[in-house]
């Protein structure tokens, strides 16, 4: 949590990796973690590249970081989902969110359902 509060007050880190992360959850983001993380996204105006590879990421969370891609994110470059849970409703709704967002330039959606 202390890790998304100063996401959502960066203006200097561009890039993020959070490869394999291991929870208290093994291996997941818990309910609050990935809220926290969503809303540091939507209010984040510099950071680039976000690397979640192998998070274990599922629809729902897809679905949630999406929207920010849609709606308020404008700066995010390149998103690694690479070896989560996402299948093709999660990868449908990051392909609406490219019909308006104009700055994500490489999604990494393989290996996942």
């Amino acid at each position: 949590r202390r890790l998304t509060s100063a996401l959502a007050h960066n203006t200097s880190l561009q890039i993020l990796e959070i490869d394999s992360w291991q929870g208290e959850n093994g291996g997941v983001f818990d309910d609050q973690g990935w809220s926290c993380l969503v809303k540091a996204m939507a209010e984040n105006q510099h950071l680039e590249e976000l690397q979640l590879n192998r998070c274990t990421i599922d629809d729902i969370q897809a679905c949630q970081l999406s929207s920010v891609l849609a709606s308020t994110n404008s700066t995010l470059r390149e998103l690694g989902l690479y070896d989560n849970k996402i299948s093709d409703i999660g990868a449908e709704r990051f392909a609406e969110a490219l019909k308006t967002n104009n700055t994500l330039e490489n999604l990494d959606l393989s290996n996942n359902k």
